[in-house]
C-alpha cells in the first residue's frame, strides 16, 4: 500500500489531469491513496474572495472567475459525459455567497477555513470522476469525516488516536478496488466544523494517512525534480539531493524550504517510512528518498523565506530583560498561534522574526505594547544556510542589509533587506 500526493501544479489543467491518470496506470495492481490539492492556484483565488467578501466588495465576478477554470477543465476532460459533475463544482462555489454573509473578524478564521477547503473538495471530486471515467474504479472520501483535529482554525491540531482509529477502519475495504481520493489540507473537528491543516498541509494529510496505515512508502509528485539544495531561480548551481536524512529534510521544511510541509518528516520517520520527492513529468525519474540514512559530506542547503517582520522589544523602565518578560512575550506568542523563525535577546530587547500574518502581528503589537516598547521591520528575507561554509556565506550575504545575524556550528541566519530595498 502507496500513499501518493499530487500538488497544485500537478493538477492544474486536463494535461496534468491526464498525467495523473498516467502515472497511476504504471500501478494498477498497488492499492493507492490519492491525496490532492486544490488545482493550480485555487487556494489564492479562495483567498482573494474571502478578502473581497471581508472588505464588503462584490464577490460574484471572482466565483464566475473560479467556477469558470473548474468546469472548462471538466468538459475537455469529459465533454457531455460531465455535465453532472459541472452542475455539482457550480454548486459547490456558489455556496460560497453564503458562507461569508457574516463573515467579520471574530469568525473570520473559521470562515476561511470553510471556503478555502472548497479548492480541495473540488480537486478531488473532479480528479476522482475522471479516474471512474477512465475505467479505475476509484472511491472518493471526505478527509473532514476522518481526520480529526481541534478547533484551531488555519492550524488545526490532530487527534490522533481518532484520526488512525477511523483510518485503519476506513480505507483498506475500499483500496480493494485499488484507488481511493481524499483531499489535502482538510479536516473536521468535533462539532463538525470544517478545519485546515496549516497552509500547505497536503504533504501532512499524505503523512497523517501513510503512518496510521504504516504504508510502504509515501510519494509526493512535484514540478521538480527531487529536493534541491536551493531555489534554481535564485542559485543557478542548485544540485539535487538524492537522499537526504530524516532530520535534515525536517529542519529544512522548518527553515522554509518549499518542497515539503515542516510537519510532514515526523510521522514517517517515527514509524520508518520511506518519503520520496519525484518529478510528475518524468516517472522513471529517481527524484529524492528521505529516509533513515547517514550522507557524508551533505551539500549546504540554501533557504529562503521571505515575508518575513522583524519585531524588537524593549522594557519601558529601561531596566535589562529578564526572564519575567521573557515569558510574557512567549505567552502572547501562544496564545497568538505566532511561530519564531528566529529570535535573539541582548541586554536591553529581545527580538523575533516570524512570518508577516498582519491579523495576528497586529494583535501582538495591542497586546504586548504596555508593557514594551516595540520596533518592526515588515518585508523581510530570512535566509538559512544548513551546513555552511564561508565562501558561502560571503556570496549570500554579499550587498545585503542584514538587520540580525546568527550562527550556530552547522547554520547560519540573516533576517536581510536588500540594498535596492533600502534606497
Amino acid at each position: 500500500m502507496k500513499v501518493f500526493k499530487f500538488g497544485g501544479a500537478s493538477v492544474k489543467d486536463p494535461e496534468a489531469i491526464v498525467n495523473l491518470v498516467r502515472i497511476m496506470d504504471n500501478f494498477r495492481n498497488e492499492p493507492i491513496i490519492i491525496v490532492v490539492s486544490a488545482m493550480g492556484k485555487t487556494t489564492n483565488a479562495l483567498e482573494a474572495i474571502l478578502e473581497a467578501a471581508y472588505n464588503k466588495q462584490s464577490i460574484q465576478q471572482l466565483l464566475d472567475q473560479l467556477i469558470d477554470y473548474h468546469t472548462d477543465i471538466i468538459s475537455q476532460l469529459m465533454s457531455a459525459a460531465g455535465e453532472s459533475l459541472v452542475e455539482e463544482i457550480k454548486t459547490l462555489y456558489n455556496a460560497i455567497a453564503n458562507d461569508v454573509e457574516t463573515l467579520d473578524a471574530t469568525n473570520y478564521n473559521r470562515i476561511y477555513d470553510l471556503v478555502i477547503s472548497k479548492g480541495e473538495i473540488a480537486s478531488s471530486t473532479i480528479i476522482n470522476a475522471y479516474l471512474n471515467h477512465k475505467g479505475r474504479n476509484s472511491n472518493w472520501v471526505d478527509a473532514r469525516k476522518y481526520l480529526r483535529t481541534d478547533s484551531t482554525f488555519r492550524e488545526g491540531k490532530v487527534d490522533w488516536e481518532f484520526t488512525c482509529s477511523k483510518i485503519t477502519a476506513l480505507f483498506p475495504p475500499l483500496l480493494q478496488t485499488n484507488v481511493a481520493v481524499t483531499q489535502g489540507f482538510i479536516g473536521g473537528d468535533v462539532n463538525g466544523n470544517t478545519t485546515t491543516l496549516g497552509r500547505e498541509g497536503s504533504d501532512f494529510t499524505a503523512a497523517i494517512i501513510g503512518s496510521c496505515l504504516e504504508v510502504s512508502e509515501v510519494v509526493i509528485w512535484k514540478d521538480v525534480d527531487g529536493i534541491l539544495n536551493a531555489d534554481p531561480k535564485r542559485i543557478n548551481s542548485a544540485i539535487k539531493y538524492n537522499e537526504l536524512p530524516y532530520q535534515e529534510a525536517a529542519e529544512m521544511a522548518y527553515y522554509g524550504a518549499s518542497v515539503i510541509h515542516p510537519k510532514t518528516i515526523k510521522p514517517l520517520a517515527t514509524k520508518g517510512i520511506p518519503l520520496w520527492v519525484r518529478p510528475f513529468n518524468d516517472i522513471s525519474a529517481s527524484g529524492t528518498c528521505i529516509h533513515d540514512c547517514h550522507v557524508p559530506d551533505l551539500e549546504p542547503a540554501i533557504i529562503f523565506k521571505a515575508n518575513q517582520c522583524l519585531i524588537s522589544f524593549r522594557v519601558k523602565d529601561f531596566t535589562f530583560i529578564n526572564e519575567r518578560n521573557l515569558s510574557q512575550i512567549f505567552q502572547v506568542l501562544d496564545a497568538l498561534n505566532i511561530k519564531i523563525n528566529v529570535m535573539q535577546n541582548s541586554a536591553i530587547s529581545f527580538s523575533v522574526c516570524v512570518d508577516n500574518q498582519n491579523y495576528k502581528i497586529k494583535n501582538l503589537l495591542e497586546i504586548l505594547r504596555k508593557e514594551f516598547d516595540i520596533y518592526y521591520n515588515e518585508n523581510l528575507e530570512l535566509i538559512t544556510i544548513k551546513n555552511y561554509s564561508e565562501a558561502i556565506v560571503k556570496e549570500i550575504s554579499f550587498k545585503k542589509s542584514i538587520l540580525l545575524e546568527q550562527r550556530t556550528r552547522n547554520n547560519y541566519q540573516i533576517v536581510v533587506k536588500d540594498i535596492e530595498s533600502d534606497a
